[in-house]
């Protein structure tokens, strides 16, 4: 098997994963990825489909994260490594679908707008 690059966003979080056959080693920015996402929950994230999928400890994954933060990151990573596990075998397509992996968040922090302390908070009102 060849590596398999994939893409994943959320927020403004970018990953680039590099999918390979392998025993299970996830590396993310040159470090492990247990030392990167320290948190228990965020860890889970990246396991997830590889779990759904019964495929967890057969591929080796690197990653390449930009911008956001930890859990728009996680969440990324996660979307680019359930898109490189459907190019590997297309029947893993409907397990991921059904869970809702497949699907990119679009949702955005709202900009501020002019004339307001931040995106839907107003500067207080005083009456006199």
């Amino acid at each position: 098997m060849e590596v398999i690059n994939k893409i994943g966003r959320r927020k403004k979080a970018v990953a680039r994963v590099y999918l390979s056959a392998g025993s299970g080693k996830a590396t993310v920015n040159g470090r492990e990825a247990k030392d990167y996402f320290p948190d228990a929950t965020l860890q889970y994230l990246l396991d997830q489909p590889f779990n759904i999928v019964e495929e967890a400890g057969k591929y080796d994954v690197k990653a390449n994260l930009r911008g956001g933060g930890p859990k728009g990151q996680a969440e990324a990573l996660r979307l680019a490594i359930s898109r490189a596990l459907v190019e590997v075998n297309p029947d893993h397509r409907p397990p991921l679908k059904a869970e809702g992996l497949l699907e990119r968040d679009s949702r955005m922090v709202e900009r501020k707008k002019p004339g307001q302390k931040k995106a839907r908070k107003k500067f207080q009102f005083s009456k006199r």
